[in-house]
């Protein structure tokens, strides 16, 4: 895959372009189960250096499964991504993962079965994992880990901790965010600060993506639908 197909891989769950410190968890919610609710939300992505995109998220319910599906769409490319997961008091488990991406005319398309997903989830259930984590306070350690496999099945390990809250003013309206700052071990100089919403858990309302202190990308909620399947 050349350079700017896989900067396109990253763009449906460019949240995971991670970076890493270690920190505190402080629980910002009590700790009670947080069920999973469906939404259908649609983003503003600026990376510096592309043209600005338009991602659309969905978490459905279908027979017993929870369904997460990205799509991001710019002017030269397109990027998918969907996952089937189920939720267990252990946690998330995905059942099967599948992505698509091109960009001008060149392209890929990447699978993960049942088996391939036994051990970690694919990074879109991973995106829920984080954030019910988030909003059940559900780390005491000084270094809260997550580990999850990227779309060709690599495992990828990120660092979190819980910052408390903050009312976000955004396109879609005013909220109340959980923030969650998100760090590779391996890359120190790149740090994400993700605000996620603290009733709908997978649901975006902001992310900052920065590389040694400069910010690179941001994503922010400019649309939202709740209810549903």
């Amino acid at each position: 895959m050349n350079r700017p197909l896989r900067a396109l891989a990253r763009l449906p769950f460019f949240v995971m372009l991670l970076a890493w410190l270690p920190g505190t968890a402080l629980a910002v919610v009590p700790e009670t189960e947080v069920l999973l609710q469906p939404f259908s939300a649609s983003y503003r992505l600026e990376v510096k250096g592309w043209p600005n995109a338009t991602i659309d998220h969905q978490l459905t319910r279908e027979s017993g499964h929870w369904q997460s599906r990205m799509r991001a769409a710019i002017a030269v490319a397109r990027g998918n991504e969907r996952s089937r997961f189920i939720v267990t008091p252990e946690g998330v488990h995905s059942v099967n993962y599948a992505s698509g991406y091109s960009l001008l005319g060149v392209g890929g398309n990447y699978r993960l079965d049942g088996s391939e997903l036994a051990s970690l989830p694919d990074r879109q259930a991973a995106l829920v994992e984080l954030s019910r984590r988030a909003l059940k306070g559900d780390c005491e350690n000084a270094s809260c880990r997550l580990v999850y496999q990227d779309h060709r099945g690599r495992e990828e390990t990120l660092d979190y901790r819980l910052l408390g809250m903050e009312t976000l003013n955004l396109p879609a309206g005013e909220f109340e965010a959980i923030k969650v700052e998100v760090n590779d071990p391996e890359t120190p100089e790149r740090k994400m600060l993700f605000h996620f919403h603290p009733q709908y858990p997978g649901l975006l309302l902001a992310v900052d993506y920065r590389r040694n202190g400069e910010r690179k990308s941001r994503l922010t909620l400019t649309a939202l639908e709740t209810g549903g399947r």
